[in-house]
């Protein structure tokens, strides 16, 4: 894959601080998930630049409860020409110590992430690091594929044993002491720096040289950029030789928790050989695998990496486009089982914490969103003929939340007498634009909102239509208050209607939510000229390269970047910031107005496709950024790994007439 160099001049942000200056490839980031919320990550450059990049970073009770565990290792060789570097840290104040940059000649993230270093003798190595899916195991693997003569690997692991969205400081609390065991040609060595921490082992065919020390004052950069805590000390207890001059590569297998020997050669044999079987095909695939995350009582999808769970709203949009558009049914079953078992008061939880057992339950669309992914699920099941065990449960979550939403719910969630869903109450954000800085809400949208009108007209579509008639008297009442209160005389959908709960108000700002009454849902709400007016408005002023922005560019509280601080980019995150992930139903809108011709798809195929597949190639390889700036050149930024931005693409493609992969 070929990398975009990135910009070189940006060196200072919005926080007035200096950012580090940015290395080749320090902005392209991998991934490794293995399956039950942990994973590996880092940069092409080898400098972490998060407090998330980590080679062994597990998930408890999966997929919360995370903690970092080895952060990363300094590396080098040692020939007959002397010491080569191959890892590259940054400290404070902004100073690169070693360089292994500086040797890289090639790297792939496919299937696994895979660099060649040239050193100045000729010698070449390459290293890789592949994550075991559904195990708490990362494998480095080491080999001199050019040269001759002496060549030895020192590998010093770095290590904390912390929360995920923490920092370590040098302490005295840190046990360094290991315990040494032998292994196939090699060595168990296992520490435990904390007592309420999990145990860290090293399996590796090299020899261990137990040397414990601080290394102090790391810095991260995209932390200091978002004008977070950036400064870590990481553990170097000792340091690991291997010989690559022969033919055997050096392995060094990270796993949490203690283990005692074992054959390492036979494991990682067995690690690669079932990687490459599983990650045989489009690389899509196995980014779109890359979100599953099995829960222990069925599955789940996370949200995005590095710092997401699993959220409602997220899943049942995801879901759509990472399972049911790649043919995952199974695992879309499962997820949506396990979901129906958390219905309170007709609704579904916005998100499981971090820590703890009790969902959140403040949000006014997860809960409709829900009925529509299971609605799409039942079609793709009856498309290809498979039967659907769990249908009854589905229907009683799907029954549930209509009923609760029509009796009224928390937060003042209820049908009113004009049959639309009224939500909101000072001091909450309930809707997808959902961003908080303390007690401001960005964007409360209290009343009516256009979107959650669509969800809630096409759930009671779904409803009345596969199993309770009941439901098409409020359809009719609800389809009629829509036509009359929504469209804006100048084009166009308000974004509200009786705002804070004022019967006659409106909110006329220009956001994206109004597409999914022609688009990105089973069951537009109009036709004609007005579907062509709210199309025609969000292509204007909304439409980017990488997706829609929030709020149009010639509204006064319009963010045209987002970055800074906390405070700063939660005030942009939905006043004019591009999601990609609403690309997709603009493209349903878009089809939807000029129909579904071959001239139409060839056409969205050359227009909307390309800016994403070169998208693919930066930020998060193989992936979709959760956000980027309003303001060309739209800078790509957020979360780099997006369930819902990826999985769009891929739906994004389907209605392009394109396979999934």
């Amino acid at each position: 894959m070929r990398l975009r160099t990135p910009d070189a001049a940006r060196t200072e942000r919005d926080t007035g601080m200096p950012d580090a200056i940015p290395l080749p490839g320090e902005a392209f980031e991998w991934l490794e998930a293995d399956g039950l919320g942990g994973f590996a990550s880092g940069t092409v450059s080898g400098v972490r630049t998060r407090r998330y990049h980590a080679l062994l970073l597990t998930a408890a009770n999966p997929p919360t409860g995370r903690t970092v565990l080895v952060n990363g290792i300094e590396a080098w060789i040692e020939t007959a020409a002397g010491h080569t570097d191959l890892s590259a840290q940054r400290y404070l104040p902004d100073v690169i110590h070693p360089r292994g940059f500086e040797r890289i000649t090639s790297f792939t993230h496919e299937p696994w992430p895979s660099w060649t270093f040239g050193l100045p003798d000729g010698t070449e190595i390459t290293q890789e690091i592949l994550v075991d899916p559904d195990a708490c195991d990362t494998l480095l693997r080491w080999r001199r594929i050019s040269g001759a003569g002496p060549c030895t690997l020192v590998v010093v692991p770095l290590l904390s044993g912390r929360d995920y969205h923490s920092l370590q400081t040098a302490n005295p609390a840190f046990d360094f002491k290991p315990q040494i065991g032998g292994a196939e040609t090699g060595t168990c060595v296992t520490w435990h720096p904390y007592p309420d921490r999990p145990a860290i082992s090293a399996l590796t065919t090299g020899t261990y040289r137990h040397e414990p020390d601080w290394y102090r004052q790391f810095l991260y950069a995209a932390e200091r950029a978002r004008g977070l805590d950036c400064v870590e000390d990481l553990a170097a207890p000792g340091s690991f030789r291997f010989d690559l001059a022969g033919p055997e590569p050096g392995l060094m297998l990270l796993r949490a928790g203690e283990s005692g020997p074992v054959r390492v050669r036979a494991l990682a044999d067995r690690m690669i050989a079932a990687a490459r079987a599983t990650r045989a095909g489009p690389d899509l695939r196995r980014s779109a695998l890359s979100y599953r995350v099995d829960r222990g009582r069925g599955s789940t999808l996370v949200a995005g990496f590095p710092w997401f769970t699993d959220w409602g709203r997220d899943t049942f949009i995801a879901l759509r486009g990472l399972l049911l558009a790649t043919g995952e049914l199974d695992t879309a079953e499962s997820i949506l089982r396990a979901w129906a078992g958390v219905v309170s008061e007709g609704m579904m939880p916005n998100r499981f914490p971090d820590s703890g057992e009790v969902p959140e339950y403040n949000s006014v669309d997860a809960s409709l969103w829900y009925v529509v992914s299971v609605y799409d699920f039942l079609a793709a099941c009856r498309l290809v003929g498979r039967s659907v065990q769990s249908e009854p449960a589905l229907r009683t979550a799907c029954l549930a939340i209509l009923d609760g939403y029509a009796a009224g719910t928390r937060f003042g969630i209820r049908a009113d007498a004009d049959g639309l869903i009224a939500a909101g109450q000072p001091g909450w954000q309930l809707t997808w634009m959902d961003a908080k800085v303390g007690d401001w809400v960005v964007t409360p949208r209290i009343g009516k909102p256009v979107e959650i009108q669509a969800l809630w007209i096409n759930a009671l579509h779904i409803a009345a239509t596969l199993w309770e008639p009941r439901f098409s008297e409020a359809e009719t009442a609800a389809r009629a208050s829509f036509a009359q209160k929504f469209p804006n005389p100048v084009g166009g959908l308000f974004d509200v209607v009786d705002v804070d709960h004022v019967p006659g108000t409106h909110d006329a700002a220009v956001r994206p939510n109004q597409i999914f009454c022609v688009g990105g849902l089973p069951f537009p709400l109009l036709t004609g000229e007005l579907a062509k007016s709210v199309v025609d408005a969000v292509e204007h002023r909304l439409l980017t390269p990488l997706g829609l922005r929030t709020l149009s560019p010639d509204d006064p509280a319009y963010a045209g970047h987002y970055g800074g601080d906390a405070r700063t980019r939660d005030g942009a995150y939905h006043q004019g910031t591009v999601w990609p992930w609403l690309l997709g139903p603009f493209v349903d809108a878009w089809l939807s107005v000029r129909g579904r011709s071959e001239a139409a798809l060839t056409e969205g195929r050359a227009r909307f496709l390309p800016p994403l597949e070169q998208h693919l190639g930066e930020a998060g390889l193989g992936h979709v950024s959760e956000v980027a700036d309003g303001d060309a050149p739209y800078r790509p930024g957020g979360c780099p790994f997006q369930a819902w931005s990826l999985g769009e693409y891929i739906r994004l493609r389907r209605m392009l007439g394109l396979k999934a992969f």
